[in-house]
């Protein structure tokens, strides 16, 4: 079965209507051996917050060393996105297995009508799944309300209600008190449930429960909350307990995340030994897609998935804390929600752009629009589709305004495309090459061997709506190219991944057709032609790597690296070595005070302080850029103090400090794709396709970064060769380098004396000749920095590529 096939079956579960009740999810899990009997879950219900609370729950158990999954819902782009294991994604091969195993019992219980819905399906899944990865701890938004909801199979060891309104009534019950009594059925059997619920609410919730921990900012709440307000593009918090506090920053934004945060802290120190530097470090770690996310400030550009008018009350006093002029609203919505009461709670809106998501279920725009028109004195128009709405309100707005997107996560995650849409160049020089292209697209074995001969040209894979991928389609038909679009082509509510094929002339003509089109095809013209190098923008900025492949030099000041541990930890030794790199030509020197080899000790900040910045202020001299290697953003600001130009994290932003140190020096940041730092050796990830999944994870790290104020000519993204992946993986990455040109971003290869090369006979850190065999490989597929031990070696190397690439360049030169 290939992936395609397994997701078109679990959504065709669409076609069975919500119900309530836990029965069918239990028979399907007794099929698989009730996987869920063995797992400790965590069960969040709530009508509003339940999601981020599971987010900053599960990070906060992370961050404490245990291994935690998490199931939330719905998906923004990819439904492989609400089932995650140490915040990654299932792979596509697990749910394949998974589909196998339950299809003909699912098929057998469609014959008779009792067939499990597709948000029990996957409830199973998520159970089935985190039983396999033997996690300690999982982490479970509930679907609706709490009592008959399909993930209250498990007895939950703790579980939270956080807010109470009224939601689901024809499911629930017609009053406030009716809806918290069936959430508070989540109640765990040995411990207090903990709640952010007030009042009558509140009231109804002890009935159930009996014994309660109450989260909020009055005085008589257990556990004290208090927001303190924004802090750049933070909200300050103070939690009080009886025997803990916390005083941290959130990413997430207002008062309201702030009582999450209280009951998110309250259920993990019921579950673990958490104490309050990991709970600060977990919370302010807890980034949450489509939840108040801040994607500019000129204007403000806010998405905001709120869809009840709880939530967007909430949006809206949040918007408070920003000093912004006219509000421009993107509204789009699902056909069951109160859209009067929604457009209410937006009465100071100056203008509306009223939208429909692609999905079965949204509301027409005319519809969304005259919710706005009764309630509200805002300029409304309607646009049929999220992009071009999106389009309109930024067209509209000045610098000063704001933008907020709304109503939906569905229309959040259409709108959010702009700046996470995967372009990955793709190379097929060979019928085979291109048959196995497309067959990573997800198509069928007959559409694959139908184009494969179609696709030895210029590739780009990239994901979008479907009428987007139908009308895509066409276009690059009638311009003499080809487009396969993906197995799951028949599901209206899904992203789709699509594999475009054309000649350079081909592709210029489909984006000058694109422009001007609607459903968002204008602004996917525009991201073609920076994938393709149709156009090419200005950085404005001089980089060491700007013409060509930079070497970076390695400078440990270590006693234990894994190949020059001991040998320049004296200063003047350092500092001579630099030297000697700098006289063979290095680019940047890269100075780091701690080893990240497997099984190496963490050191306190003001150890690796002590280390390397007595050798950066050395350094300023030299006729070289200066890199600090760490993951620490106390010793980042110190080393830019001392002089250094470049922030290097092999964590990938772990620090939530890091990508702000980076914005207030102005600084580019490296960012690595890695599981964990230093390496656990015995740590096994599974990956469908390593490099499109490190695409996929660096996306949303990279996106921090430019959140934080970076330009992605600043955001340097390394694939993390040897972190988390086999010696196979690790060429693979090398091979397909090029490939993470999609992000938008400098790509760094750190390859230098790695263990991946006994692959083909080398000794980990003694291979000189298969590092710069793999130094050469970086280079001509597009590598903008190596890092290397070997300088004096790697830049011949490097000059060899570019000799090759352009002879004339040397002769001027000389």
């Amino acid at each position: 079965m290939e992936f395609h096939e397994a997701a078109n079956f679990l959504f065709d579960l669409r076609r069975f209507a919500l119900r309530p009740g836990t029965d069918a999810t239990r028979s399907l899990l007794d099929h698989l051996d009730d996987p869920h009997d063995s797992l400790d879950c965590i069960q969040i219900a709530g009508s509003n917050g339940k999601g981020s609370t599971a987010r900053m729950v599960e990070r906060t158990l992370r961050e404490a060393g245990l291994d935690v999954g998490l199931y939330t819902s719905p998906h923004l782009n990819d439904v492989r996105e609400r089932i995650r294991v140490n915040g990654r994604k299932i792979t596509e091969s697990a749910i394949v297995e998974f589909v196998e195993s339950v299809e003909p019992y699912v098929t057998d219980r469609a014959a008779d009508g009792t067939s499990p819905t597709l948000f029990e399906t996957l409830t199973a899944l998520a159970y089935w799944e985190f039983e396999r990865q033997s996690v300690d701890v999982a982490v479970v938004e509930v679907g609706i309300g709490g009592k008959l909801d399909a993930t209250s199979v498990v007895d939950p060891v703790a579980s939270a209600v956080t807010t109470v309104t009224l939601e689901h009534t024809e499911i629930l019950g017609d009053t406030i008190e009716e809806i918290a009594r069936d959430k508070a059925h989540v109640a765990p059997a040995d411990r207090p449930i903990v709640t952010g619920a007030t009042g009558d609410a509140l009231d109804a919730v002890r009935e159930v429960a009996g014994e309660v921990v109450t989260v909020g900012g009055g005085t008589d709440s257990d556990i004290g909350v208090e927001y303190l307000g924004r802090e750049g593009l933070e909200g300050g918090i103070d939690l009080d307990g009886d025997d803990w506090g916390v005083e941290t920053n959130l990413p997430l934004l207002g008062s309201h995340q702030a009582a999450n945060a209280g009951i998110a802290a309250t259920l993990c120190r019921q579950v673990a030994d958490v104490d309050e530097g990991t709970l600060a470090r977990g919370l302010r770690n807890a980034h949450w897609p489509g939840r108040f996310e801040i994607m500019g400030q000129e204007p403000l550009v806010v998405l905001d998935g709120a869809h009840n008018p709880g939530g967007v009350a909430r949006v809206v006093e949040t918007l408070q804390e920003f000093d912004s002029d006219d509000l421009h609203v993107v509204a789009g919505a699902m056909v069951d929600k109160d859209l009067r009461s929604i457009a209410a709670e937006l009465e100071g809106a100056d203008h509306v752009v009223a939208c429909q998501p692609d999905r079965d279920r949204a509301e027409d725009e005319q519809v969304v629009a005259t919710a706005f028109e009764d309630e509200t004195d805002a300029t409304v128009e309607t646009k049929s589709d999220v992009a071009g709405a999106f389009d309109l309100a930024l067209e509209a707005a000045d610098a000063g305004d704001c933008v907020l997107v709304t109503g939906s996560l569905y229309a959040v995650a259409e709108a959010r495309q702009r700046w996470i849409r995967p372009t990955i160049p793709k190379r097929a020089d060979s019928i085979e090459a291109a048959r196995e292209t497309i067959e990573g697209t997800h198509v069928t074995d007959a559409g694959a061997w139908r184009m494969r001969g179609k696709a030895v040209h210029r590739l780009l894979k990239t994901r979008v709506q479907p009428r987007q991928a139908q009308y895509l389609k066409e276009e690059l038909l009638s311009v003499g190219g080809e487009c396969a679009i993906s197995g799951l082509n028949d599901q209206d509510e899904e992203m789709l991944d699509v594999l475009l094929m054309g000649t350079m002339a081909q592709f210029k003509r489909l984006t000058e057709k694109l422009q001007g089109q609607p459903y968002g095809l204008a602004s996917l013209a525009d991201e073609l032609r920076g994938a393709l190098d149709i156009q090419q923008p200005e950085t404005g900025r001089e980089q060491p790597w700007d013409d060509g492949t930079a070497v970076m030099g390695i400078l440990n000041i270590t006693p234990d690296s894994f190949h020059d541990g001991g040998e320049y930890d004296a200063i003047d030794d350092a500092v001579a070595r630099a030297e000697a790199m700098a006289e063979a030509g290095v680019d940047i020197l890269d100075v780091g005070g701690e080893s990240t080899r497997p099984g190496a000790d963490v050191i306190p900040a003001e150890a690796e302080i002590d280390r390397v910045v007595p050798v950066i202020e050395r350094l300023a001299d030299l006729d070289a850029a200066v890199a600090v290697d760490t993951r620490k953003a106390p010793v980042a600001r110190a080393a830019l103090d001392a002089g250094a130009d470049i922030l290097n994290d092999v964590s990938g932003l772990e620090d939530p400090e890091m990508r702000l140190v980076a914005a207030d020096y102005d600084v580019p940041v490296v960012v690595m794709h890695s599981i964990e730092t230093p390496v656990d050796p015995d740590t096994d990830i599974d990956y469908d396709d390593v490099v499109e999944d490190c695409i996929d994870q660096l996306t949303e790290r990279v996106l921090l970064a430019e959140k934080a104020g970076l330009d992605r000519e600043q955001i340097i993204v390394d694939p993390g060769l040897g972190f988390g992946k086999s010696a196979a993986e690790s060429f693979e990455l090398l091979g397909r380098i090029e490939e993470f040109e999609s992000l938008g971003c400098p790509i760094l290869v750190g390859h230098s004396h790695k263990s991946m090369f006994e692959l083909v006979g080398g000794d980990a850190g003694d291979c000189l000749d298969a590092t710069i065999a793999g130094t050469t490989l970086a280079a001509e597929r597009g590598a903008d920095i190596v890092r290397v031990h070997d300088v004096p070696e790697a830049v011949r190397a490097v000059n060899v590529v570019e000799a090759a690439d352009d002879p004339g360049r040397f002769d001027d030169e000389n």
